[in-house]
């Protein structure tokens, strides 16, 4: 056998990395902190002595707020110590030198993940994402969906999903919203996605689920903030209408920006026509802020993200 040909038990070898269930799962690394000279070669040195190979890296200065972002992915399989002793090192020989003001987080993709849908009548965002997680193509499980109206629930059980109907009086919405938390938190999701919710989350769900609360609105904010944006944007006469995908805080649509697009509309569209071409543009709009949030690519900062998309 010629030197530079593999052995038998070395072509095995391959193979068996090659095919293992594990090959694909990494370690995903997301920092931010105050800028400043040797960062990134500090990370990198200290993934590169655990036998870290990094598979994608991103990096954003500031220059405005002095902060300095970065998403790094390493092969799981290649790190030498195990995901708790990573984080432990990581927090003490890397964050701690570069600063007491360091947020960070370290994430295993093969760990599975979770979301919890709200809904109230409309369907086309819930029927996309129902979708996509049934062909595999979100990184996680609906686990639930509730909702303030029974008129999806058999949609939802079509695809094997357990369904929470939580009314919501006009009386009684704070006892609503106390069920609504009690069905989430069971789940512990990674994601509570509004889907075309149509309510009001308070302030301490809000908090509670601050970094983890999602929601798409159906302009291009900051305009037409609030209820019925399309019926606002035909009484401006705009040409161009969009969609919002953003994390929720206690102010009604201003929080944290995931993502947004626009599509074009002309003096002929009625409202019913802006409401029919929205559609489209809220679900693709949505799904992909949603798989941003759950592969670990957006890096929140004040009211502003960093998405390393």
């Amino acid at each position: 056998m010629a030197a530079s040909e593999p052995t038998p038990a070395a072509a095995v070898a391959a193979s068996t990395t090659s095919s293992s269930p594990d090959s694909d799962r990494r370690y995903v690394l997301t920092l931010g902190c105050p800028d400043r000279t040797g960062i990134v070669a500090r990370i990198s040195g200290f993934l590169a002595e655990i036998g870290g190979w990094i598979t994608e890296a991103g990096y954003h200065s500031d220059s405005e707020t002095g902060w300095f972002f970065t998403r790094q992915t390493v092969r799981a399989g290649s790190v030498r110590i195990g995901l708790d002793e990573m984080r432990e090192r990581f927090a003490r020989e890397v964050a701690a030198e570069i600063g007491s003001d360091t947020e960070w987080r370290l994430t295993d993709t093969g760990a599975p993940k979770s979301v919890v849908l709200l809904v109230s009548k409309e369907s086309h965002c819930l029927v996309d994402l129902l979708g996509r997680a049934h062909r595999g193509e979100l990184p996680a499980n609906v686990s639930a969906v509730i909702g303030n109206h029974r008129d999806l629930e058999e949609l939802v059980t079509r695809f094997d999903v357990p369904f929470h109907h939580v009314p919501f009086p006009s009386d009684g919405k704070a006892q609503a919203f106390d069920e609504v938390a009690t069905v989430v938190e069971q789940y512990a999701p990674d994601a509570v996605v509004l889907a075309r919710f149509m309510q009001i989350l308070p302030p301490q769900l809000c908090d509670a689920w601050a970094g983890r609360a999602i929601n798409i609105h159906h302009s291009f904010l900051p305009s037409f903030v609030g209820a019925r944006p399309y019926h606002q944007a035909f009484a401006r006469g705009v040409k161009l209408i969009g969609a919002t995908c953003h994390y929720v805080t206690a102010d009604l649509d201003a929080g944290p920006i995931i993502e947004q697009d626009v599509i074009r509309v002309d003096h002929s569209d009625t409202v019913a026509d802006m409401v029919r071409q929205g559609r489209d543009i809220e679900t693709m709009v949505l799904s992909r802020g949603l798989r941003w949030h759950l592969e670990d690519r957006i890096l929140v900062h004040g009211r502003k993200t960093v998405v390393f998309t």
